[in-house]
């Protein structure tokens, strides 16, 4: 029984000593890039993203007509982009968001494309209900400014259809708190003092 104790001690020391190295609990490593797809695209892309979820996000590229190609398929529920440069977007513009939420990033690509036409096109199918609605809670992470150094961050949370009353948020930012923003419409959003 003496003998016993002293490796069991030693086995619980390695196995301690294997996990806080990075056994059991480390981080999987990012997934493989796509052929031909960029590690720099990819980098740039996931900068909006919360740093836990950077390393398994999926990225896409899109292409002029409101479609994409995908850089990395990841493994959680997160895609990320660069929108540096399209219409209504800073010239450093990168947003991370639901997966389920791209048939809805295409169609706000296809409207701001629209120019002088956007806002009545968005609210043109917010009345006809062919404005495709974001998953409700989603988070939409963004970081944007005239370049990237000078890029600030923003999030909003997703909450189509949510009203005041619905949510108990007030529908302006007066109370210094969180808010609730194109309150009633596909749009409804949570907005966040300071992110």
């Amino acid at each position: 029984m003496t003998r016993i104790v002293p490796i069991i001690a030693g086995v619980l020391l390695l196995s301690t000593s294997a996990f806080a190295q990075g056994g059991r609990g480390a981080a999987p490593p990012p997934p493989p890039l796509e052929p031909g797809a960029s590690q720099a695209d990819v980098d740039m892309a996931v900068l909006a993203a919360p740093a836990n979820q950077r390393d398994q996000a999926t990225v896409v590229k899109w292409k002029a007509g409101s479609t994409y190609d995908t850089l990395r398929k990841g493994t959680n529920r997160l895609v990320c982009y660069d929108r540096s440069g399209q219409p209504g977007q800073a010239p450093f513009s990168v947003e991370c968001t639901s997966i389920a939420n791209l048939d809805r990033v295409a169609q706000n690509l296809r409207f701001e494309a629209m120019g002088d036409k956007k806002q009545a096109m968005l609210d043109a199918a917010e009345k006809d209900g062919t404005r495709v609605k974001p998953e409700y809670g989603s988070p939409f992470h963004n970081l944007g400014g005239p370049d990237r150094e000078r890029a600030r961050a923003h999030m909003t949370v997703a909450v189509p259809g949510a009203t005041t009353q619905s949510t108990g948020l007030p529908d302006n930012p007066k109370m210094g708190g969180a808010w609730i923003m194109n309150a009633g419409t596909s749009t409804a959003h949570i907005m966040i003092p300071g992110h």
